[in-house]
């Protein structure tokens, strides 16, 4: 008997049930039955370890401890989707893809939006290579131990499928499932769980994959990247994917118009309920995979891409009290402070009231009954109040007129929503707030430092600011509070390996007002080090691409102040990155230096991508789209018929990428 083959039959025998099972939902064999099977499996494997494979089905069973969950860059961009709310906000919507696009004949993929962990998992020749959380977008925590316990997620692909390729979407814990793992909780007496949700994000972080695999996870998959997929629209990758062995939702729907999306959003809006899990919204996207190039993104969002939210649900509670908040630049946030109430899954304690407007015009006031809801947002917010109920002794809510923390007395600038503490540098709440942002992914990501420790350095009179941190030692920790020699050790190596962070994330981390992720880049890549933003005047500044006045005249103020000018010369002499490490590039030249271009439609000697990189490697700046700072567009097969339209009205050169490579010799 060959062993091997034996063995090799087995997992696919049992790969196949797991499909059917958990995927299609038809199981062909008993659990018994299939127990038995994947226990004969188990005792092969066992004795024969030479034939291991760690994409067999008996290695789903957990058993893998994962300490620190390694961070990895995403192979492509997860972003964030807008959010629309009506009929009219798609509508519009659809006037700003067809002014791209020139009013050519559009489909739409319509799917619904499931409340879930998302997820991305690469396959490499058809096997489950990396699962990665989405993190901030650009790089994620690596889960794939746990990711490998979920059974519909398939570790062997079927069919004919590309070489490698991402594939996102959501872990969701079923209603079902979830209502069960609660009852569980409470019958030996323990805390349930808040909602699903929480629950199937919490369970990809926990370190023992063992405990994962006894949660009943499902990961639902909905959208496939890479290049040479072979796939020419979003609803024909949904059939493919499902091909090759995914489990994709069947509800999304190939609409032809906004009138068919209209009825596919208000079929799902009465039927959502009926679902075995929890959904929010829709998500609309144009089918073609070529107008969804032509479109492209925004700093956050894909331009061809829509969510609709379901309305919000809504629930009446009391008003116990307001609290105010401080926020690290100062900025004044009212909170309402709420008799508990459940909404949208959710134990609802505060809501957000915004600023002293939005209290005068709701005339809210300690002690009324009040409409929270919770839409869009992931802060409940208050919307009305119950006017009938109210207290006729109630008091006029009065807003604060000086810091909570600090006493200073506040102000608020003309044309401004908020009122701001002043007391920069003497504040305490800012100043946490300011380090907290400072450690934060995005910015430092310092391993091993939380917000709750920086509020215990601070008080503990261990850091001022942001610098500081730079001269903590590992004894200087150690007596903190939850603080073992361990623990200590990681915060400290976290700050030493935070100088290695790049110029931009830097600039982010310094806490700028209104100097964003996407800002920072911009200023970074223009001006290449800190020295030269800190000369350039207000002018300069506006001139620089997507930076406005506003903006301009906050990092003014901010270079200003000698007390940032200290904090940035101690950040230096501790070897934090204030420029910009250009990656030598053999091929670089400066051919294409102050020239702007404009890529559209599909080449076949170029990926896009590979297109606007060779463009920047030979200094040319690339355009997202035409104006009459373009000096040539790239027009490959297909390209959008308005981009050409609007090239022929600006008498701007339209070139072939035969072209583009001649420009390069």
């Amino acid at each position: 008997m060959d062993i091997q083959k034996n063995i090799q039959d087995l997992r696919e025998e049992l790969n196949l049930h797991n499909h059917n099972y958990y995927v299609l939902d038809n199981p062909t064999i008993s659990d018994f039955e299939f127990d038995q099977k994947l226990k004969q499996l188990q005792e092969l494997e066992n004795q024969y370890p030479e034939f291991f494979d760690e994409n067999s089905p008996t290695q789903r069973v957990g058993g893998t401890i994962t300490k620190n969950f390694q961070t990895v860059v995403h192979d492509y961009r997860m972003y964030s989707l807008d959010n629309s709310y009506s009929a009219d906000d798609l509508k519009d919507w659809e006037t700003r893809i067809q002014k791209v696009l020139g009013n050519v004949p559009l489909q739409y993929t319509c799917e619904l939006k499931y409340d879930g962990a998302s997820i991305s998992i690469t396959y490499e020749n058809g096997k489950l290579k990396r699962a990665v959380t989405r993190g901030d977008g650009f790089q994620g925590d690596d889960v794939t131990n746990n990711i490998k316990t979920i059974k519909s997620v398939p570790l062997k692909l079927k069919g004919n499928y590309p070489d490698r390729f991402d594939i996102r979407g959501e872990i969701i814990l079923p209603l079902e499932g979830f209502e069960k793992m609660n009852q569980e909780l409470i019958e030996i007496g323990e805390t349930p769980y808040s909602n699903p949700r929480n629950t199937a994000s919490g369970s990809l972080k926990l370190q023992d994959s063992t405990e994962v695999a006894k949660r009943p996870l499902e990961c639902l998959l909905y959208f496939i990247v890479g290049n040479n997929l072979g796939i020419s629209s979003q609803y024909e990758s949904l059939e493919a994917a499902r091909n090759w062995g995914f489990k994709v939702p069947k509800e999304s729907k190939l609409a032809n118009n906004l009138e068919e999306v209209f009825e596919y959003i208000n079929y799902w809006d009465k039927h959502r309920h009926d679902l075995p899990y929890e959904t929010d919204g829709v998500v609309i996207k144009v089918n073609s995979f070529q107008h969804q190039d032509e479109l492209g993104y925004t700093a956050k969002s894909p331009r061809w891409a829509m969510a609709y939210k379901f309305k919000a649900e809504q629930v009446s509670t009391k008003l116990n009290s307001i609290s105010y908040q401080v926020g690290r630049t100062g900025s004044i946030t009212p909170v309402a402070n709420l008799e508990p109430v459940q909404l949208a899954g959710t134990i609802v304690k505060r809501a957000s009231l915004h600023n002293a407007d939005q209290i005068e015009k709701l005339d809210i006031r300690i002690g009324d009954e009040v409409f929270v809801e919770k839409g869009g947002e992931i802060i409940p917010k208050i919307i009305a109040v119950d006017f009938s109920k109210r207290n006729p002794n109630a008091e006029v809510t009065k807003y604060i007129t000086h810091c909570p923390e600090c006493n200073s007395e506040l102000e608020r600038k003309e044309g401004e929503a908020n009122h701001y503490c002043p007391n920069f540098y003497g504040c305490p709440p800012q100043i946490i707030g300011r380090i907290q942002h400072y450690i934060t992914r995005k910015a430092m990501d310092i391993d091993g430092l939380g917000g709750e420790t920086v509020a215990l350095l601070f008080n503990n009179n261990l850091v001022k600011d942001y610098s500081d941190l730079y001269e903590l030692k590992v004894d200087d920790v150690i007596p903190l509070e939850r603080m073992a020699q361990k623990s200590a050790e990681n915060l400290v190596n976290g700050i030493e390996k935070s100088k290695e962070i790049p110029f931009e994330r830097v600039l982010y981390a310094l806490g700028i007002r209104y100097v964003g992720e996407t800002v920072a880049k911009k200023l970074a890549k223009h001006y290449k080090n800190i020295d030269a933003i800190r000369n350039a005047s207000l002018m300069d500044l506006i001139l620089v691409d997507e930076i406005g006045e506003k903006i301009a005249q906050s990092v003014i103020e901010f270079f200003e102040n000698p007390e940032n000018i200290r904090i940035i010369e101690r950040l230096k002499q501790f070897g934090v990155q204030f420029e910009i490490i250009e990656k030598h590039n053999p091929n670089a030249t400066d051919k294409l230096a102050g020239k702007t271009f404009v890529v559209s439609g599909v080449f076949e000697k170029f990926s896009r991508d590979d297109l606007k990189k060779a463009i920047e490697d030979n200094g040319g700046k690339v355009g997202s789209s035409i104006s009459a700072k373009t000096d040539f567009v790239i027009a490959g097969e297909n390209m959008g018929p308005a981009k050409l339209e609007k090239a022929s009205q600006l008498k701007i050169s339209i070139i072939s990428e035969d072209d583009f490579i001649e420009m390069l010799k």
